[in-house]
């Protein structure tokens, strides 16, 4: 059970700015989150799965389980720092800086069960468990100098004893500011401090404590012999006589001195695993090291704040910067290192033909020899996947193979690392695009025109494929008013052909679609048919019909009104063209061309002007113009001449 503090930085703000301290809590806690304002603490418990989150924003201790989820929380602790947790899980306690008290709470209902009033001027800050007592730093009131204090929660003043002690940094040396603690299981009794004073140096403390006793007493306190930087955490590497400072540098403690012991890469602050796994904060991320390593085992993307590892070292929890706070993420199998693989493929390679694709497996952890990787293809023969032979990784980490797709379009190659005790599992993939052949797909009767009405048969003819014979045929007439339809789908015949009617009462785009298959690309051909309306013209006010020559007449007095109703396939907004022409000289010559409005019935009705004299021989017809009738779904179509003649 461990207890890990805040980063030096983060610290100080809480210490001494404003602006943190006025930090607006996050929204409610969700089902699958614990967000909290400003980190204060955090401490794992194995036995019970629980980690526990101080929110120094809101005056609360949050409890999650091991996937991050908030399962409890308690409030009202005014300034929370710092949390641990007693060495037999029971208590929880709890540095309260603004109220200057430690608080002991149940771990299993963080019901308060104590509350240890601290007569300091700045804390309790940290806060450590060992040798049976709460150990916690502070600033004295008299001299500003950081020390150390500890609580007995044995006694109390029911035996007339004060459970809290000051004083009790070993030897008279203060330091500039509280120093920072920890403690570790596999070394029961010692306390680690470390802090730095940033205006004089000569108070830069680095200190092993043994606190079994009952005074605390020197294991290794700094000589001066070397240069500390700044300590802005100290943590006591299991195993081994070394303390980490700042997650990078490590010293070994003998003999009641140190020596330096060699540095990880450059971080922030760290957490060390009871199997001697350091994860470290480094920028935005968290690297997970083993013992002594220079690489780390894998590198997590997490701004985060402040880490604390599992008991079991199964996972890492740290409190990651998100919008309105921070958010607790459990980082998952810290001890396996995440390979890298990589799939290279030609970007395109013709059918039926042998291509190599060729990659590497890497990691910073050594893969073990002759590591197999899985590999499936999946293109259109095999939208599932097929798995081909496994593939040996070489000494170096290359592997390569040879392959022949069978069909076209893109084709994906996944190789795959199932990984190993020591590895986490990988997949890359990488696309070739091997071309499809072009079929041969026609469609008669483009161009053709036909009246109104006409049963249009059209036939698709498909060439060679693979195993697709089938053929789409659809019917897309002018006009927004009408939908493409499918007309037709099915095989075709053993000549290729597939045929579709079409009733002709518009142009229409008849289009033909074949869907490809694993050899042939798709393809869609088309032809537009056109279609004219339907016209007839009524005659009315004639008194008779009579043949002059060989042409029929419609004959009226001289003084009447010709009547000629139109009647025209009916389209919104669409008007009929009235054209008339007048026999002079032996010819036709036009008198006049008008467009009237058809009704919504599609009839119009034009009552023509008598001449007024005999004689006269005029002629008229209908006609619809695509385009200037008022619309384009139909082709241009002429009615019918009526011939009239006036006589006396």
């Amino acid at each position: 059970m461990r207890t890990r503090s805040i980063s030096t930085a983060t610290a100080l703000a809480v210490l001494f700015s404003s602006a943190v301290l006025s930090v607006t809590a996050a929204g409610p806690a969700s089902a699958v989150t614990t967000t909290i304002g400003s980190p204060a603490g955090i401490v794992v418990d194995g036995a019970r799965q629980r980690v526990f989150v101080g929110d120094d924003a809101n005056g609360r201790i949050v409890a999650a389980d091991y996937n991050g989820n908030r399962v409890d929380s308690v409030s009202g602790i005014a300034g929370i720092f710092d949390l641990a947790l007693s060495d037999d899980g029971t208590t929880l306690y709890a540095a309260a800086r603004v109220s200057h008290e430690i608080v002991a709470l149940d771990a299993a209902t963080l019901d308060i069960k104590a509350r240890y009033p601290v007569a300091t001027g700045i804390g309790p800050l940290y806060v450590e468990f060992a040798g049976g007592k709460v150990w916690f730093t502070y600033e004295d009131q008299s001299d500003g100098d950081g020390n150390l204090g500890s609580v007995d929660p044995a006694v109390g003043p029911a035996d007339g004893t004060d459970p809290v002690t000051l004083g009790q940094l070993p030897g008279d040396s203060g330091v500039g500011s509280p120093p920072h603690l920890d403690t570790d299981p596999s070394a029961p009794g010692l306390l680690a401090v470390g802090a730095t004073d940033f205006f004089d140096t000569t108070k830069d403390l680095m200190a092993v404590v043994d606190v079994s006793g009952a005074t605390p007493q020197v294991t290794a306190w700094h000589n001066g012999d070397y240069s500390l930087n700044d300590v802005g955490d100290i943590d006591l590497v299991p195993g081994t006589s070394q303390v980490l400072v700042d997650g990078t540098d490590r010293h070994a403690y003998a003999d009641g001195t140190f020596t330096a012991a060699g540095a990880y890469p450059a971080g922030q602050q760290a957490d060390i695993a009871p199997n001697g796994l350091v994860a470290q904060i480094s920028g935005p991320a968290v690297a997970v090291y083993r013992p002594g390593a220079t690489k780390p085992i894998r590198t997590y993307a997490a701004d985060a704040s402040a880490l604390a590892w599992a008991p079991d070292a199964s996972r890492i929890f740290a409190l990651v910067s998100s919008p309105g706070g921070y958010t607790l993420k459990a980082l998952t199998d810290p001890a396996l290192s995440v390979p890298t693989l990589t799939v290279n493929a030609p970007a395109t390679a013709p059918r039926a033909k042998t291509l190599t694709v060729t990659g590497k497996l890497a990691a910073t952890v050594p893969l073990p020899s002759g590591a197999k990787l899985q590999v499936t293809r999946t293109d259109l023969e095999s939208p599932s996947g097929k798995a081909l032979p496994a593939v040996t990784v070489k000494a170096d980490g290359s592997y390569s193979f040879t392959d022949t797709p069978p069909a076209g379009g893109t084709v994906t190659y996944k190789v795959a690392y199932a990984g190993d005790a020591q590895h986490t599992a990988v997949s890359a993939s990488d696309t070739v695009s091997v071309p499809l052949t072009k079929p041969t797909l026609t469609l008669n009767k483009n161009g053709n025109v036909y009246d109104y009405g006409s049963d249009v048969s059209f036939t698709a003819h498909l060439g060679s494929t693979y195993k697709n014979r089938t053929v789409e045929i659809w019917a897309n007439p002018f006009g927004s008013d009408k939908p493409n339809k499918l007309l037709k789908t099915g095989k075709v015949n053993s000549s290729g052909n597939i045929s579709a009617t079409v009733d002709m009462t518009r142009d229409t785009d008849v289009t033909a679609v074949f869907k490809g298959d694993a050899h042939y690309a798709p393809r869609t051909v088309k032809s537009t048919a056109y279609a004219r309306v339907k016209i007839s013209t009524a005659v009315s006010k004639h008194y008779k019909t009579g043949k002059i020559g060989s042409t029929s007449y419609y004959w009226f007095h001289k003084s009447t009104d010709p009547v000629l109703t139109t009647t025209m396939t009916s389209y919104k907004g669409r008007k009929q063209r009235f054209d008339l022409q007048v026999y002079s000289g032996g010819k036709w010559h036009s008198a006049d061309s008008e467009y009237f409005p058809l009704g919504t019935d599609g009839k119009c009705a034009v009552r023509l002007q008598s001449p007024g004299q005999s004689g006269i021989k005029a002629r008229m017809r209908s006609t619809y113009v695509n385009g200037s009738s008022g619309d384009t779904v139909n082709s241009t179509t002429y009615g019918p001449w009526k011939y009239l003649y006036f006589s006396k």
